[in-house]
């Protein structure tokens, strides 16, 4: 049931403050405003309900040090994001018309704030959390990576294609920030990070959701697999590749600090936790 009353809590907080976003579109200082308070009042609630679940602390939201990790976080999102459209622009397949709008911008602060922290949240807080207590990480990071991707599939411009993609290089690459850090600032601050990069600072669609326009005025043409087509860049095999990279280099990290759970050792702790219970 912890499982159940952890995404709830979570959940609620994401939905009211999807519909507060809704309900100012249009106008990107309260679009910020609430994007922000989202991702607080999340936060707080996934506090709350984990120490009211599990009885402990919640160590992965501990503050020290955590404005660190969030930045570093971010750079290592634009960073990757833009790898992507520098080798799609290399290609001829991007192209700059002229500025967007920096309030356009400033909106899509708030919105990715509020997106980044929900998902990292539910996807990597609680269901990897959880899910890797019983199976291990490996498994675990395979199974909330589909799910991930699934979720994806519910997006206006949704592609199949999209959802695998977004399944391995954002399920991989967040998970394994996770496991590596055992905190969720640094998964938080990297999808923040990418997704603003995309929308906010690019100005190309974000997971087929549609994206409001950013500082750049700009468009992608080309063949899909390059471009991500109308699900945005995230459906490049660009994207794939430079996650997978970085995914591989967290769980590289991961196991040099002894942060991968083996499948064995879980199914034993989970004995344990059900007879102690």
């Amino acid at each position: 049931m912890r499982v159940v009353w952890q995404l709830l809590a979570v959940a609620a907080v994401a939905f009211i403050g999807q519909q507060g976003v809704a309900a100012v579109e249009g106008n990107p200082w309260l679009t910020l405003l609430i994007g922000v308070l989202t991702a607080v009042l999340a936060g707080a609630a996934y506090r709350w309900v984990v120490q009211k679940t599990e009885q402990r602390p919640v160590t992965e939201l501990a503050g020290p040090g955590a404005g660190l990790a969030l930045g570093r976080g971010t750079l290592l999102g634009l960073a990757l994001f833009g790898l992507v459209i520098a080798n799609i622009a290399l290609l001829g397949d991007y192209d700059v018309r002229g500025w967007g709008t920096v309030p356009g911008a400033i909106g899509l602060i708030g919105f990715m704030a509020a997106a980044a922290v929900t998902e990292e949240l539910l996807f990597r807080g609680i269901l990897f959390r959880i899910v890797e207590e019983r199976t291990g990480t490996w498994i675990a990071l395979v199974l909330t990576g589909v799910v991930f991707g699934l979720s994806h599939l519910f997006n206006p411009h949704a592609s199949l294609w999209g959802a695998i993609a977004i399944a391995i290089e954002a399920g991989g690459l967040l998970t394994a920030a996770y496991a590596a850090t055992r905190k969720l600032w640094v998964p938080i601050g990297v999808h923040f990070g990418w997704n603003f990069a995309a929308a906010g600072i690019f100005g190309t669609e974000v997971s087929g959701n549609g994206t409001p326009q950013g500082l750049l005025d700009a468009v992608t043409s080309g063949p899909a697999l390059i471009t991500g087509g109308d699900f945005g860049p995230e459906g490049s095999l660009y994207s794939v590749l430079f996650c997978v990279l970085a995914t591989g280099a967290f769980l590289w990290l991961a196991h040099r600090r002894g942060n991968l759970v083996p499948r064995r050792r879980a199914e034993r702790a989970a004995d344990v936790t059900t007879l102690s219970r």
